[in-house]
């Protein structure tokens, strides 16, 4: 076997191509991670707005909350189920609320869509995640807003102490929440009546439900599958908010993977393109390997790990730059609730790994072309260059 030293140096000695190659595979693998770990982000941000012992109760035939409409009946009859957790006052953590998008403006005359939710004291009961950062939640029979930490500063009046507008009157800020970093935080919250007295809307849009242990769901949801006098759809609140990701998720990674795709075939000829510089400018070197009793495998493997070095250097420096990412926060509209939701990249370490990985195999793939033709050249053929 060719000793590594061999290897190293030889591509320390021709540092430009060298380094030019690593950054072309480093480029391609900094956008393969962060793509993935955008679309992480993004499950990440949505799916921790969910309790495993929450359930939520939605219009049989709709998928999200915005698109749902339910009876109080309905609600009322099914908090006096068994599986139905209680609040220290002995009241059924049931909720129905109101949700609707509103239109907000910001900079550059531009206006975003932020989903509204209309609670009641047990919303907020049913939820241990939510937490007050500044101020306090609205006060029953108000226009009072709270604000989740991603709305602060967004758009003119959004901090405690400001006012909103929209829906023709102005709604005054008094609280900040934060959500354990779910969907939750790019909210505003007010009183579930004065929402929809506001948007003309006579009932809850959805439900949440909070079971006295996260075994009972199953059970929970059961029970609302077989009431004939209801047409809900009941599911874990981790089940529907992991549901809200999937379609901008998927249309992230799908794009960002296909985009490294295109990039990586550059890669992966700028790679080819070094190694075969390399081989023809050290013909005569791998003669003289051949010819002190080096086989073809020999020759062969050392080429090959010469272009392997090449990518594991540039899955490094692509993985540490996508690393960096993560503190960057990237708002968008979310597909399922035409809203705009706050997220982050978010690393992992089987992303890290699998960006390791795809520099490695640009490497390779890079320097086999180049690895067959050293090892096919004659001995003196070689000797003679």
């Amino acid at each position: 076997m060719v000793p590594l030293y061999y290897n190293t140096r030889s591509l320390w000695g021709r540092r430009l191509s060298t380094g030019l190659t690593v950054m072309g595979l480093g480029l391609v693998v900094f956008v393969f991670a962060a793509v993935l770990m955008l679309a992480r982000g993004i499950e990440a941000a949505l799916s921790a707005g969910g309790d495993p012992s929450n359930v939520v109760l939605l219009r049989e035939g709709t998928d999200s909350e915005l698109g749902s409409f339910m009876e109080r009946d309905a609600l009322r009859v099914l908090s006096t189920a068994p599986e139905v957790a209680s609040s220290v006052e002995g009241e059924p953590l049931a909720a129905g609320e109101v949700v609707v998008l509103v239109a907000l403006p910001r900079d550059g005359g531009n206006v975003m869509n932020t989903t509204a939710r209309g609670i009641s004291a047990q919303s907020v009961a049913a939820r241990p995640t939510v937490r007050l950062v500044s101020g306090r939640m609205p006060r029953p029979g108000t226009n009072e807003v709270a604000l989740g930490a991603s709305l602060l500063g967004r758009t003119p009046g959004a901090t405690v102490g400001g006012a909103l507008r929209f829906a023709q009157q102005v709604w005054p800020v008094v609280g900040v929440f934060t959500a354990g970093g779910g969907a939750f935080e790019s909210e505003l919250w007010a009183d579930g009546r004065r929402l929809g007295s506001a948007f003309g809307r006579d009932g809850p849009s959805s439900a949440i439900v909070r079971l006295s242990s996260p075994t009972l769901v199953d059970t929970f949801i059961r029970r609302v599958e077989a009431d004939p006098r209801f047409t809900l759809k009941a599911q874990s609140e981790s089940n529907y908010w992991e549901e809200q990701a999937t379609a901008l998720a998927t249309f992230i990674r799908v794009l960002g993977l296909f985009v490294s795709f295109v990039f990586s075939m550059g890669a992966i000829l700028g790679a080819m393109i070094t190694m075969y510089a390399q081989v023809a400018s050290r013909i005569a070197e791998l003669g003289m390997l051949r010819a002190v009793g080096f086989r073809r495998r020999s020759v062969l493997a050392s080429v090959m790990i010469e272009s392997g070095l090449l990518g594991v250097t540039g899955g490094v420096l692509g993985a540490l730059a996508a690393l960096a990412m993560r503190w960057v926060d990237i708002r968008t509209l979310n597909f399922q609730t035409f809203a705009e939701v706050s997220f982050g990249f978010a690393p992992t370490p089987g992303i890290l790994l699998a960006a390791l990985l795809f520099g490695t195999g640009m490497g390779l793939l890079g320097g086999l072309l180049p690895a067959l033709r050293a090892a096919r050249l004659s001995i003196l053929d070689a000797l003679r260059a």
